[in-house]
C-alpha cells in the first residue's frame, strides 16, 4: 500500500484498514518540532503521527539527539497528544514527471493546487545523482530571455545561474513573468517559495499569462506553509528541471525566492537546536544554498538548465548575508534599482551594478564592445545627472561627457520595455547598435 492510499484510508476516503502497530511514540512538541522516542529513524524518513479523532499527520525526520528523533510536519496540525503513535514509512518520496506536468500548478508534495487530477507519469526520486564537475557541458551558447536590457548588456548563457537582486515592489515579479513568456527555452519551471498567498494567483494570471503557462510547471509553497514544505518545494522544482534537462531540453528555472528558501532553512535549523551565527542565520543555511544552486547548470547531455533566483535585499541592503552569499555562489547578478522604479523606468535594471560572468563566453567581441560603450556612457551621464536641472553643467569641456548627455534619452528608451513587449536576442543587438549609431 503506497502513502497516498494510507493517508486516504486514514482520512476516511477509503474503507478503514489496520495500519499496523506504532513503532514509536510522541513525547514532546516544541515549537515546530515533534520529539519521538521508541524507534530508530533515519534523517529524511517520513512518518505518520496519530492524532485524536482525525487523520494521521505526515511528518519528516529532520534531526535527532541520542535516542530522541526530531520530526517536523509538512502542514499545520491539531489533535496531537502525548504518547501518540508514530509509524515509520518505508516508501521513498518520488515525483511523477512527463509532458503532462506542463501547465500544472502543484505544491511541494506534488499535490494539485489547480483542482485538476493528480499528475501521472514516470516516477523519479527526489534526489538525483551527483554530477562530476569535469563532465558538465561548458556554457557556450547565449540564452534568449526576451528582455532587451538583459539580452544586449547582460547576456545570459545556457546553463548559467544568476540572481535577481531587488527590494520589495520594484518589479521583480513582472520581470520574471516577461522572461517566462518570451524566453526561447523549451520548458520553464517556476518555484514560488515563501511568497504571499495572494501573489501566487496574481503571478499566474498577470505575470505568467496563458501563453507562459503552456510550457511551464509551477510549484508553489506560500509563506503560511511549514518551513519543511517550503524547502521540499524548492527541491522539487530543481529535480523537475534536472529531469527535463536530462531529456535533452533547454530548461529555464525561475525560483522566487532564494531568500525565502534560506529563511525556511533557518527556521528548521533553529528549531532543532543549531546555534545562530551571521545575523541569525545558522551555518547550515549557507551550505544548503550552495547545494541547491549547484543542482542547476548544464549536465553531461545535450540539454541545458539555466536558473534565475530572486534575492530579496531587505531594505535594499545589498550587504544582507543571503545576498552576499548569493553573489559568490551564482554566475552573475542583476540588480533592480528602487530609484529607477520610482522614476517609472521599467524594467528597473541598474546596468552598472549588474554583471553576467559568462557573457564573454557567449557573445562576439563586437557585441561586448557595444555593451561596454553603452555602460560607459551611462556611467558618465550619472556623474552630472544632478547638475543638469540646476544648470550647473557646461558642455564643451569633455567630449565623452557631452556625448553621454546628448545620447541619454535614446539610451534610456533602449533600456525600457513594456511587459507585453518581446525583444529577441537579434532584435536586442540591432536596437543596441542603433542606440549608439
Amino acid at each position: 500500500m503506497n502513502l497516498s492510499e494510507r493517508l486516504n484510508r486514514a482520512a476516511g476516503k477509503l474503507p478503514a484498514v489496520e495500519l499496523g502497530e506504532a513503532a514509536g511514540r510522541l513525547v514532546r512538541v516544541t515549537g515546530l518540532t515533534l520529539e519521538v522516542v521508541g524507534c530508530r529513524l533515519v534523517i529524511g524518513q517520513r512518518c505518520l503521527v496519530d492524532t485524536k479523532g482525525g487523520a494521521p499527520v505526515l511528518a519528516e525526520v529532520v534531526g535527532f539527539d541520542r535516542d530522541t528523533a526530531f520530526l517536523m510536519p509538512y502542514r499545520a496540525v491539531s489533535g496531537l497528544y502525548s504518547g501518540a503513535g508514530v509509524r515509520p514509512l518505508d516508501d521513498e518520496f518520488k515525483l511523477p514527471v512527463g509532458p503532462a506536468l506542463l501547465g500544472r500548478v502543484l505544491d511541494g508534495l506534488m499535490q494539485p493546487l489547480d483542482e485538476l487530477p493528480p499528475p501521472i507519469g514516470e516516477l523519479i526520486p527526489l534526489h538525483g545523482t551527483h554530477l562530476n564537475p569535469l563532465k558538465r557541458k561548458p556554457i557556450r551558447e547565449p540564452l534568449d530571455v526576451g528582455v532587451r536590457a538583459l539580452n544586449a548588456l547582460l547576456t545570459p548563457g545556457k546553463g548559467q545561474r544568476f540572481g535577481l537582486f531587488a527590494g520589495a515592489g520594484v518589479g521583480k515579479s513582472v520581470l520574471l513573468g516577461m522572461m517566462t513568456r518570451y524566453t526561447r527555452a523549451q520548458v520553464v519551471v517556476v518555484g514560488l517559495i515563501g511568497e504571499r498567498g495572494r501573489e501566487v494567483r496574481e503571478f499566474l494570471e498577470e505575470a505568467l499569462g496563458e501563453e507562459g503557462m503552456k510550457r511551464a510547471v509551477v510549484i508553489a509553497a506560500p509563506a503560511d506553509q511549514s518551513p519543511l514544505l517550503r524547502l521540499r518545494a524548492a527541491e522539487v522544482c530543481h529535480r523537475l528541471a534536472e529531469h527535463y534537462r536530462d531529456q535533452g531540453l533547454d530548461v529555464l528555472l525561475l525560483m522566487d525566492s532564494f531568500t525565502r528558501y534560506a529563511q525556511a532553512q533557518r527556521e528548521l535549523a533553529l528549531a532543532i537546536g543549531e546555534p545562530p551565527a551571521t545575523r541569525g542565520y545558522p551555518p547550515s543555511v549557507f551550505a544548503a544554498l550552495t547545494r541547491l544552486a549547484e543542482r542547476a547548470g548544464n549536465g553531461e547531455g545535450a540539454g541545458s538548465l539555466s536558473a534565475v533566483y530572486t534575492v530579496l535585499a531587505e531594505g535594499d541592503d545589498q550587504q544582507d548575508p543571503v545576498a552576499d552569499a548569493a553573489r559568490a555562489i551564482l554566475d552573475g547578478h542583476v540588480v533592480l534599482s528602487r530609484e529607477l522604479a520610482e522614476a517609472g523606468h521599467y524594467p528597473a535594471i541598474d546596468v552598472g551594478a549588474s554583471i553576467s560572468r559568462v557573457m564573454p563566453q557567449v557573445t562576439s567581441p563586437e557585441h561586448q564592445q557595444l555593451a561596454l560603450r553603452l555602460k560607459r556612457l551611462l556611467a558618465r551621464y550619472q556623474q552630472v545627472s544632478e547638475l543638469l536641472p540646476l544648470g550647473g553643467y557646461q558642455p564643451g569641456q569633455d567630449m565623452e561627457l557631452d556625448e553621454a548627455v546628448r545620447r541619454y534619452p535614446r539610451l534610456a528608451a533602449f533600456l525600457q520595455q513594456g511587459m507585453l513587449e518581446a525583444a529577441s536576442l537579434d532584435e536586442s543587438l540591432q536596437a543596441l547598435a542603433e542606440a549608439l549609431a
